[in-house]
């Protein structure tokens, strides 16, 4: 009968064992898995062409779109601008914005070391201590008088909680997601400094040779002004003409205030974002001349995308994040189980504490198990809830990323035809303005005549300027839209 009872025993703390051994090896809440990547094989609802028009002149060539190709990691290279290459380098170097996102990261990569090392390994903690102690026998009924002493005690204690349900592993999978999230922030803030500094540099070069152009429009206009008030005082014309043409250079002029401002503002931006003072640095002279218009342009897959551009990388790491968080809110409803030991020595005299002293001892294992919480369901939804928002969020930055790639591509579309035929009027322009030239030098055209032509050509040319400059922008927009080549944490090494 006792060996059937012993056997009953027996069986029963191997099924124990065995149910804890069985908790111990799970881990509470789903596994992640990485959102599925958009079922689109086109940005665009209409097929692109396969390459944009050509143009005469400066940045006019055709662009290529090559699918499936790979986005240079310097991407702003394309643009074969040394100067531009070198501001950027600066910038990296030595923005703030970085050194932040660096500092932010890093703080985030401590973090999860310092959780790790509280929970995947046991705690061990030496303590000592001396006290004055006073025993009255006669409190509990002895006789014999009062006596005190002191007492002195040193040990060591050792604790360790079983992550039975995986509640330590889904807080340190929770602070490893938020890591990654950390790196692939930084990684979009080096992507966003690269195209704030080349769109900058673009809109310099824009504004110098807008400028340009104004200043030739105004000085032809105030010849024209000139002449007619000669023509006037010889009386050749009527006064009036002479106030007319007067308010219109007035009006040319007080274009050039307004775009040396923008441009003054620009290259302090230049200098800001290279982490420099406005004061200080001098940001170089962009001049549209100076870059090269990119005619291959890589064409990254939708598919390839989401795993491609930091910001959904970001919003999928705090997937990642919410749904490990979820993991931790259910693995609060089952047991847990702290295992502590401690082992030590007590004597009347610090002398005697390690030679004579009592040796005292005391192992504890603890298994607790909530009964009635109402707020762990509570927590539990809550959790899943996180984790919902985090998924829709994801999906928002996905389409956000798809729609900023559509608008690029079409608008490199739109530019080429936008400069095509400006620089038709503009080649127009010029013929007629060469026409003019010739027949006054034979006398069969005016000078007045001349003038007109020339503004004219000067006027035009102002809009072929900024044409050209948006070809530039939108194309340098494409590659940023494309994640600017940045893979994964690629950032973190930085």
């Amino acid at each position: 009968m006792n060996k059937t009872r012993h056997t009953a025993i027996r069986a029963r703390g191997l099924l124990s064992v065995l149910a804890i051994a069985s908790l111990a090896a799970c881990t509470a809440g789903p596994d992640f898995r990485r959102p599925a990547a958009p079922d689109v094989s086109a940005y665009t609802s209409t097929a692109l062409p396969a390459q944009t028009v050509a143009a005469e002149g400066l940045l006019g060539q055709a662009q290529h779109f090559q699918p499936g190709a790979v986005v240079d990691r310097q991407w702003w290279r394309a643009l074969g601008s040394a100067e531009l290459d070198d501001w950027i380098a600066q910038a990296l170097a030595a923005s703030p914005n970085l050194a932040a996102a660096r500092a932010t990261l890093r703080q985030a990569e401590e973090l999860h070391s310092a959780r790790a090392g509280s929970t995947l390994y046991s705690q061990i903690e030496a303590s000592a201590g001396a006290g004055r102690q006073r025993v009255t026998p006669s409190a509990q009924g002895l006789p014999g008088d009062a006596r005190e002493y002191s007492l002195y005690n040193a040990g060591i204690g050792i604790s360790y909680r079983l992550d039975l349900a995986g509640a330590n592993r889904r807080a340190l999978e929770t602070l490893a997601a938020r890591t990654e999230y950390r790196a692939h922030e930084l990684a979009g803030a080096q992507l966003s400094l690269a195209a704030r500094i080349t769109s900058a540099a673009i809109t310099r070069a824009r504004l110098a040779g807008q400028i340009e152009a104004v200043e030739s429009l105004v000085k032809a206009q105030d010849e024209q002004l000139a002449l007619t008030r000669q023509r006037v005082r010889l009386g050749q014309l009527a006064p009036v003409e002479v106030p007319a043409l007067q308010a219109q250079l007035e009006q040319t002029r007080a274009r050039l205030p307004t775009l040396r401002k923008q441009m003054e503002q620009s290259e302090h931006l230049l200098a800001v974002l290279a982490g420099q003072p406005p004061g200080v640095a001098r940001a170089p002279a962009f001049t549209l001349d100076k870059f090269r218009l990119p005619t291959e342009l890589p064409l990254t897959l939708p598919s390839e995308l989401v795993r491609q551009r930091p910001d959904i990388l970001a919003a999928e790491a705090l997937v990642h994040a919410a749904n490990a968080e979820y993991g931790v809110a259910v693995a609060r409803l089952y047991p847990q189980l702290t295992l502590s030991a401690s082992l030590g020595s007590q004597a009347l005299s610090a002398g005697a504490l390690f030679g004579g002293g009592s040796a005292v001892w005391a192992l504890v294992g603890q298994l607790t198990q909530p009964l009635f919480n109402p707020g762990l369901p509570a927590e539990k939804r809550a959790a899943l809830a996180a984790f919902d928002a985090a998924a829709a969020n994801y999906q928002v930055v996905v389409l956000g990323a798809l729609q900023e790639v559509a608008d690029s591509l079409r608008a490199l579309d739109h530019d080429a035809q936008a400069l095509a035929a400006l620089a038709t009027a503009d080649a127009a322009a010029q013929t007629s303005l060469a026409s003019v030239q010739r027949q006054h030098a034979l006398g069969a055209a005016s000078y007045v005549q001349l003038l007109v032509a020339r503004q004219q050509a000067e006027s035009n040319r102002s809009e072929l300027i900024a044409a050209r400059a948006q070809r530039l922008t939108d194309s340098a927009a494409l590659l940023q839209a494309l994640g600017g080549g940045q893979a994964g944490t690629a950032a973190r090494s930085s």
